[in-house]
């Protein structure tokens, strides 16, 4: 078809034409008047070319010294525009530098072509190239080197180049040198230049006027080609070869990235492939082997239009004969109107990189399937929820019971007083779909953090599931670590716990299940793994992650440390380790002293047949007590040596052997020496000894024991720790506040067990189990078990209501009545209440036997130094002795009354030993 031998007339005429193939043709509107369009683009125009030239006075006649925004001066400016002149050419020059003057050359070209009566056309596309052409020349005027003579603190390039500049320091590390200068010169040259071309626009303009009109009507009478007219601008090769060129060499450039980037890809897929396959073996079996299946490309359905062929346009000659020259429409028109172009190819061909040879794509139509399956990548292996666990043979001895039980024998409570476990089967929320889906979901919020890694394993529990991260290689764990908060944000979870999976190359990201589970005591009581547990102080203590039942040993912890905040489930496990205890123990074999300064937790127990005394509230009678462990520790000990065992468990063995053969323990020790012979004398000692029951000391709140006497307390908690494994004596203390000056180094050093509930902060999680962790638990019974020093290990403790304990206390009160011990409590004197002054007030440190007494009077004696808190001090005793001993000291005569300073004077002499 011949075309036109004007852009515009083609553009004039498809609308017509694209009319007629969808209806009947239609006539174009009227054009406005040729005045209404002639006079406001010439008025244009004159604006511009004005405001082109004012700008261009202005930067002539610049001067440094002139006034302006950025120099304050009461000189008169020197510009030929005054003030607003030298303002205008201060800031052209402090912002675009040299580029000042290219900002103003397309507005210049515009305004002339409005004053010749010729619109430009697609102003939007020549602002942008204006405002991109003026920002890269800054740039590139930014690296050449400034010369002395410029007067302005920036460079060549003003503000904006600077910023050019700064962006290669990015870059580079250091400020551009010679070459590195010439080579982002050279790199940001090309497209400004091409942005400039375009602002400029040269020879792409539309005629105005009676041209229009005329053009018009022919077209729309004729529906084919006009004649051209003789001012109509003609196209500029050298514009098109050029922009073909630059345009040419974009999508080459382009091309050849995306294929250095497809390339890569593949290199490196196959690189973590061959990793993965060294590291583990595949999770999908034998089918998913070192071979790599690629999905097929599906076809694109985008249309592809053919070349463009050159036309050919009939133009009149002078004679008869049409003169035939040919014409490429390579450049299309920025006109507003609804023009069909045709589609560049590079645009409308999908592109794909040159792939590696893949293995045979399966037909999908022959096998009745016309869908696409792509091939998945490696699902993660989600492991199925732990069974329940299974029951013992104790629900159906209880329900025997009368066959078994001794007649008058103490009898454990049943397993009926506590609430049968409600499963209502497996949760949806533990389906694989939704598990992979999940581990798709967390890999894509890792990547989003710079952490690549894949998900190898998925296992669900009853409160939280964990998700194994296999990380790439160069990933640190503490990277991974610290976004545990940024993890649950993104999971949309309360909380999530990262820590690295012990012996494997794995790190376990634990997120909470919507539906938490309820772990039931009653279920772990009678599961086969409490009765199988040959500990000699069994204790239930939770699930795993996984739902598997954990039963430790309160004799081989040996002492246990809990920590926890209000509401984090402290309480309740402290009941359920008193409860595994009472289930499995008789008062002959465990007996059990509580301290419960809050009157809150453990008064409930009070009246159990297992209880040494009842549960002490009293802070200072809870340091009596602990006292009286320390002398039953020690009291044990010499047992056990006269004997010559080693632990209790060999000292009740050695008596109930004794005792069942009706032997008599007896030991031969040397009494003394002849005096004729000087010869040893031996005797045959002879013990009546019973067996020794265990002892569970339990303290609910140790801050409240050591604000009161914070020396004793851990004096006495000392000595036990370190000590009373041997002798069947154990420590179960608890916190809420988890600070140093509570949890000491000296008992931490001694509790290498240890419980954290969920705590306040970091610091605290650090403090009770030495790293971090414990704040990011969900609590109500989820804690971080730490044995003998290991890794914390995630549980989640059993639930036990208070009508579960009421009912249990109140089947062990009848039982019996409990053998209390008074002297647990009872004041201890160390020397006797012998001797005088008796009659003083019932004085708790009566006679000259004192022990403590002695030294405190030898200390103020010796140091010249009488007053209650340097007593304190030397003997590292507590305020409120120290206060008895210098009132004492007062009423004996060895020290005066304090003065209106608070001090003493010391009344005998420096003989401390005759006083």
């Amino acid at each position: 078809m011949p075309s036109s031998p004007s852009p515009v007339l083609d553009e004039i005429r498809s609308v017509p034409q694209r009319s007629a193939r969808s209806s009947a043709t239609k006539a174009l509107p009227a054009p406005p008047p040729a005045l209404a369009i002639r006079i406001p683009v010439r008025i244009a125009g004159l604006v511009l070319l004005g405001l082109v030239a004012v700008c261009l006075v202005a930067l002539a006649s610049w001067s440094v010294d002139d006034p302006s925004f950025s120099y304050a001066t009461a000189k008169a400016p020197a510009n030929w525009l005054g003030f607003p002149g030298a303002v205008i050419a201060d800031t052209l020059f402090q912002t675009f530098g040299l580029s000042a003057l290219a900002l103003l050359v397309p507005p210049a070209l515009w305004g002339w072509a409005f004053m010749r009566r010729r619109m430009p056309t697609h102003l939007g596309m020549r602002l942008l190239g204006w405002i991109a052409s003026t920002l890269l020349v800054a740039g590139v005027l930014s690296f050449v080197v400034m010369p002395a003579s410029w007067p302005l603190p920036t460079g060549l390039g003003g503000l904006i180049g600077n910023g050019f500049t700064g962006l290669a320091t990015l870059v580079t590390g250091d400020r551009p040198q010679a070459v590195t200068a010439v080579l982002f010169a050279i790199i940001i040259a090309v497209p400004a230049l091409a942005t400039f071309w375009i602002a400029m626009g040269l020879g792409q303009s539309v005629p105005t006027g009676p041209k229009i009109k005329a053009a018009a009507a022919a077209a729309g009478r004729k529906g084919v080609s006009a004649p051209a007219d003789d001012d109509e601008p003609e196209t500029n090769p050298i514009f098109d070869v050029a922009l073909g060129a630059m345009v040419h060499m974009g999508y080459s450039m382009r091309t050849a990235f995306r294929r250095a980037r497809a390339s890569h890809a593949e290199r490196r897929a196959a690189d973590e492939a061959t990793w993965r396959d060294d590291v583990e073996p595949s999770l999908d079996g034998p089918a998913s082997g070192n071979e790599r299946c690629e999905p097929a490309i599906a076809p694109s359905t985008r249309r592809i239009h053919a070349p463009v062929e050159p036309s050919f346009d009939a133009r009149p000659g002078h004679g008869d004969e049409a003169e035939i020259s040919p014409r490429i429409n390579a450049r299309p028109s920025y006109d507003d109107t609804e023009v069909e172009y045709p589609d560049e190819v590079e645009d409308e061909v999908p592109f794909v990189p040159d792939l590696p040879a893949a293995p045979a794509v399966v037909n999908h139509q022959q096998r009745g399937d016309s869908r696409f399956h792509p091939v998945d990548p490696a699902k993660p292996r989600v492991t199925a929820p732990a069974p329940r666990p299974a029951q013992g043979q104790r629900v159906q001895r209880e329900a025997q019971s009368s066959f078994f039980s001794e007649p008058g024998g103490f009898e454990l409570p049943p397993l009926s007083l506590l609430s049968e476990p409600k499963h209502n089967g497996p949760s949806p929320e533990h389906a694989p779909e939704r598990l992979e889906a999940m581990a798709r979901q967390l890999e894509g919020v890792l990547e989003d953090f710079g952490v690549k890694g894949d998900i190898i394993n998925v296992r669900p529990g009853p409160v939280v599931t964990l998700f194994e991260l296999e990380p790439a290689p160069g990933i640190k764990s503490s990277r991974v670590i610290s976004l545990a908060d940024d993890i649950a944000r993104s999971m949309s979870a309360i909380s999530a716990r990262v820590a690295v999976v012990p012996g494997r190359n794995a790190i376990g990201i634990e997120l909470p299940n919507h539906n938490r589970e309820t772990v039931y005591f009653r279920e772990m009581l009678a599961s086969s793994d409490f009765e199988k547990m040959k500990g000699k102080l069994p204790i239930c203590l939770g699930k795993t992650i996984g739902g598997e039942p954990v039963i430790a040993d309160l004799a081989r912890m040996p002492h246990l440390l809990i920590a926890g905040t209000t509401g984090s489930g402290k309480s309740v496990g402290i009941n359920t380790f008193i409860l595994s205890l009472l289930f499995q123990m008789t008062p002959a074999q465990c007996r059990m002293i509580m301290i419960d300064p809050k009157m809150l937790e453990l008064s409930i127990y009070d009246g159990i047949p297992h209880l040494l005394t009842p549960v002490v509230t009293d802070p200072q009678k809870a340091v009596v007590a602990l006292k009286w462990a320390v002398r039953e520790m020690e009291d044990r000990y010499r047992k056990m040596s006269k004997i010559g065992v080693r632990n209790i468990d060999g000292f009740n063995q050695r008596v109930t052997e004794s005792k069942a053969k009706g032997e008599v323990i007896t030991r031969t020790v040397q009494t003394g020496f002849d005096r004729e012979t000087g010869e040893a004398i031996f005797e045959s000692e002879q013990f009546d000894l019973e067996p020794l029951p265990y002892i569970v000391v339990i303290v609910d709140e140790m801050a409240d024991l050591m604000m009161v006497a914070g020396k004793d307390i851990e004096g006495a908690v000392q000595r036990l720790a370190q000590m009373a494994r041997a002798a069947g004596i154990h420590i179960i203390t608890a916190t809420q506040r988890p600070s140093v000056d509570v949890i000491t180094g000296t008992i931490k050093a001694n509790f290498p067990t240890r419980i954290s509930f969920m705590v306040t902060s970091k610091i605290d999680s650090r403090t009770i189990l030495g790293e971090q962790g414990a704040e990011q638990l969900l609590g109500n019974g989820d804690m971080l078990y730490m044995a003998s020093g290991g890794r914390a290990k995630r549980l989640h403790g059993p639930f036990v209501a208070d009508s579960e304990v009421e009912a249990v206390v109140a089947h062990l009160k009848g039982q019996g009545s409990p053998d209390y011990l008074d002297s647990i409590t009872e004041e201890d004197d160390e020397g006797g209440e012998a001797g005088g002054d008796s009659a003083a007030g019932g004085d708790e440190y009566a006679g000259s036997g004192d022990e403590l007494y002695d030294k405190a009077v030898h200390i103020v004696l010796t140091d010249k130094k009488a007053s209650t808190s340097y007593v304190q001090r030397r003997l590292a005793i507590g305020y409120n002795k120290a206060a008895t001993l210098i009132e004492r000291m007062e009423r004996e005569g060895v020290i005066s009354q304090a003065n209106h300073a608070g001090k003493r004077e010391i009344l005998v002499g420096n003989n401390s030993e005759g006083y």
